[in-house]
């Protein structure tokens, strides 16, 4: 199986910088992430308690192995400072090999 069908990049959002760095640096000190990007600001506008929201947002991508997907999705719902975190992860179908395997050997180890 080629090593991009082992892998998954993950979306979230955060309010503010220095809450998507803290998503982003915790879930690669606990070894459930490879990288993390942190992106922004962007402005997400979305339907929240019936009413359209629009507000300034930070994005975290995240590369991960798809059997680290459970963990890394329950870390980010414990450290996240939403309710209702985004979590989306999508399957990645092809890149470097050096790279994907790279990213799946840095999921692996006890925790930090």
């Amino acid at each position: 199986m080629p090593q991009s069908a082992n892998t998954v990049r993950v979306e979230t959002t955060v309010d503010s910088r220095d809450g998507a760095e803290r998503v982003a640096r915790s879930v690669v000190e606990h070894r459930l992430a490879a990288c993390a990007q942190v992106s922004g600001p962007i402005t997400s506008f979305y339907r929240w308690e019936d009413r359209i929201q629009a507000d300034e947002e930070w994005t975290v991508v995240i590369k991960t192995a798809a059997d680290r997907l459970d963990d890394l999705t329950a870390h980010i719902n414990g450290v996240h400072p939403y309710d209702v975190p985004e979590v989306v992860a999508v399957p990645v179908t092809g890149g470097g090999s050096s790279y994907l395997e790279w990213v799946r050997e840095e999921t692996r180890g006890g925790s930090a």
